[in-house]
């Protein structure tokens, strides 16, 4: 890539003015204050990229030591990381601070579709509104980009409508076809019909009558953290001086050449170390999601604000819950919200979308969210199919930061085009928008430093640009990995489709098992491929936190809290070697990541299905049942168990469990934490079950399979049916 020409255009964007960008190629241009047309030329040289990824230390030592940037971005999300990728690779010196990790906050927790927004087309013809077809019509060009810049993460989704009236059927058959029609070349595959007997072999888990057929047609889906992560990375690699856990704690100022005070640079705070620095740069970006107006008021207290979150809740379910390569959408629920349902990393995840909330940090999902989820999940779902709650494994919440006006008081009236204002200061703030878009959002924003801030740099040059893995990334590179290095088919796919060519470097420091198969790659869960040379690669790549792993250099903490719980203190111990922790570190990271998974990801609502003030509503029959299963343990009639008691029978049937597995076991189920179950304590996990509360209780499943072990030793050989 090689830029063409230097800039030329001098026109300012005035303060609080809304940056209109048109045009993409050579010439790009904008309408200044007083309205003028304005033109931009590209400029010539580009960037190298680097081999070698910088460490965080050096990042900060770059921060300090660099003189001034041309732009600073603050902010670690999609579109901020999007920034700091389009200005360094316009040849701009740039720097990026975020106070958390990259994609900490609502870039992580999307509904994981690269879409142009079907409602929003729809609302764009009701409503005649030419503006909300721009945004889709750039939302689908951008979704084909994105698709294309990291195949290895993004992947076209199939994604079913089911119609139960006729009349919806030509209906939603014509706006699909025009979201086809608007994609043009870009469109992904053609949408098409179905009779009610492919829908259900496609689906079979849909409800069946009153079904009259179904409507597919397709969209993106993507790995959003890792994706996130790959723009930061790709912008390192390109020069930019990027850092996580770096607080911006004021904005620094000075007259400028008008006598005007104008933004000159940041005061921050390496989270880490405590210790404070300033950053000087001659153009500063707000790209801080739903803090947009925190950030603007440390420019000027008296800004009125201008964004409005809006809050998306969303649960995990088991794989078996939708089929591995199908989505299913509901535009119109009970309350008039669009629904989901789609197949992510071998799970599946079900929310909504437009809940409007006052907090701009992510608010703990309520079981109330949960609940609506799940019945909106059942009205879709054959009566044979038992939705139940024990089977969310993560819930969470994401902010969408919304524009809007001061009055607007409905966020589904709003769609999510974004804007690029400057202040008097000219500090540079863009809003709004959505994922799928951050690309377009960024070379807004930069086009707009440029023209505000008179920065020599040329046109935008990400539209083709590779990201971080994607290079040399092909769909068979999975098959290198289990040939070269031993790795099982599973995780090979997992690390090819997680790093992209970055893999290999991953399989090269995976431990060698000692096994005959797999040769390496020790997992840190048996149910997941995630293994333990992610941890020291995610430490590679910024990773400073056990939270940081758990949910966003692997996602773990997203499809299985438990599970994460339990990888915890293997990656504790294995950060803190390469990280140099010390025992009261390894501490504080152990709680403060358990703290993370009970209340922002679901735990605490998983938890609360089971207390110790639980009802029992069980058959007397039933509790009797249990009764006995519990004294084939509690042979003493104790009226509690212990881990000895357990250990006890799984001998006499010869299964072995090592101590610590079985108090992870015993402790989900000893509600008052005194070390033993009781009967009681037990009742309630059972009758919790029965009621489809709780789900895969390792104790329940347990207790179960040694009663019909010790059943079937005690059958007589004549009543077997004899033997030899």
């Amino acid at each position: 890539m090689a830029f063409q020409k230097a800039v030329k255009g001098t026109a300012l964007i005035g303060g609080g003015a809304i940056a209109t960008v048109f045009g993409l190629s050579q010439f790009s241009q904008y309408r200044n204050k007083h309205g003028a047309l304005v033109q931009v030329q590209a400029a010539e040289g580009a960037p190298v990229r680097k081999e070698h990824l910088p460490s965080r230390e050096q990042q900060i030592q770059a921060l300090q030591s660099s003189g001034e940037f041309d732009v600073l971005v603050i902010g670690g999300g999609a579109t901020g990381c999007g920034c700091a990728l389009d200005a360094a690779t316009r040849g701009l010196k740039t720097a990026l601070l975020e106070r958390d990790d990259f994609s900490s906050g609502t870039s992580s927790r999307s509904t994981k579709l690269i879409h142009g927004g079907v409602r929003y087309l729809q609302k764009a013809i009701m409503k005649l509104d030419f503006e909300q077809y721009r945004m889709v019509k750039e939302a689908l060009e951008e979704r084909a980009h994105l698709l294309q810049s990291a195949p290895h993460l993004s992947a076209p989704l199939p994604i079913m409508l089911p119609i139960y009236k006729w009349w919806q059927l030509p209906y939603y058959w014509v706006g699909i076809k025009l979201y086809d029609l608007v994609a043009g070349s870009q469109c992904l595959k053609s949408s098409y019909v179905l009779t009610k007997a492919r829908a259900l072999e496609l689906f079979p888990m849909l409800r069946r009558d009153r079904l009259v057929g179904a409507i597919v047609y397709y969209d993106g889906q993507h790995n959003d953290a890792r994706m996130n992560l790959a723009i930061a990375l790709t912008a390192a690699r390109y020069g930019a001086a990027t850092a996580n856990y770096t607080e911006v704690r004021q904005l620094l100022k000075a007259a400028g050449t008008d006598g005007r005070q104008r933004v000159c640079g940041v005061r921050c705070r390496d989270v880490l170390t405590g210790k404070e620095f300033d950053v000087r740069a001659k153009c500063v970006i707000n790209a801080t999601g739903p803090f947009t107006d925190s950030v603007r008021k440390m420019d000027d207290e008296e800004v009125p604000n201008i964004c409005q979150p809006s809050a998306g809740v969303h649960i995990v379910m088991p794989g078996y819950y939708s089929p591995d390569n199908m989505g299913l959408l509901d535009p119109a629920t009970s309350d008039g919200r669009v629904i989901f349902f789609l197949p992510w990393e071998k799970m599946t995840i079900a929310g909504t979308t437009d809940s409007p909330t006052d907090v701009t940090s992510h608010p703990i999902p309520t079981e109330e969210d949960i609940n609506f989820i799940l019945s909106e999940v059942r009205n879709y779902l054959g009566a044979d199919v038992e939705v139940r709650r024990g089977d969310v494994l993560a819930a969470w919440s994401g902010i969408r930061p919304l524009v809007t006006n001061p009055d607007s008081k409905d966020t589904q009236s709003l769609s999510r085009n974004h804007v690029v204002t400057v202040s008097a200061s000219g500090l540079i703030t863009i809003a709004g928008g959505k994922w799928t878009t951050y690309r377009a959002m960024a070379r807004d924003t930069i086009d707009a430093a440029i023209r505000e801030h008179n920065l020599q740099a040329g046109s935008c040059q990400t539209m083709g640009l590779q990201l971080e893995g994607a290079q040399d990334w092909s769909p068979t590179l999975y098959i290198r990995l289990v040939q070269d290095y031993g790795l099982e088919s599973e995780v090979a796919q997992h690390l090819a489709s997680t790093y992209g060519d970055k893999a290999f470097e991953v399989a090269k420091i995976a431990q060698v098992t000692g096994k005959r198969w797999p040769i390496v790659g020790k997992r840190l869960v048996s149910e997941f491929p995630y293994i333990e040379a992610e941890v020291v690669y995610g430490v590679k790549e910024y990773a400073r936190t056990a939270v940081d792993v758990i949910s966003r250099r692997t996602r773990l903490a997203f499809l299985n809290v438990q599970a994460a719980e339990e990888a915890l203190p293997r990656i504790v111990d294995i950060m803190a070697r390469e990280l140099h922790w010390c025992e009261q570190k390894k501490k504080e990271q152990l709680e403060a990541a358990k703290r993370f998974l009970y209340y922002e990801m679901g735990y605490k609502v998983k938890t609360d299905q089971l207390t110790d003030s639980s009802e029992i509503s069980l058959a007397p029959a039933d509790i009797e049942r249990y009764k006995k299963r519990f004294h084939m343990f509690d042979k003493d009639k104790k009226g509690f168990i212990t881990i000895l008691d357990v250990q006890r029978v799984l001998q006499s049937i010869s299964v072995q469990m090592d101590e610590n597995t079985l108090h992870e076991i015993l402790n989900e189920v000893d509600l008052n934490k005194n070390g033993q179950v009781e009967l009681n304590e037990f009742l309630q996990l059972m009758s919790a079950i029965q009621k489809g509360r709780v789900s895969g209780s390792r104790l329940a499943v347990l207790m179960k399979s040694a009663e019909e072990n010790l059943r079937r030793q005690a059958i007589p050989v004549d009543r077997s049916g004899g033997g030899l």
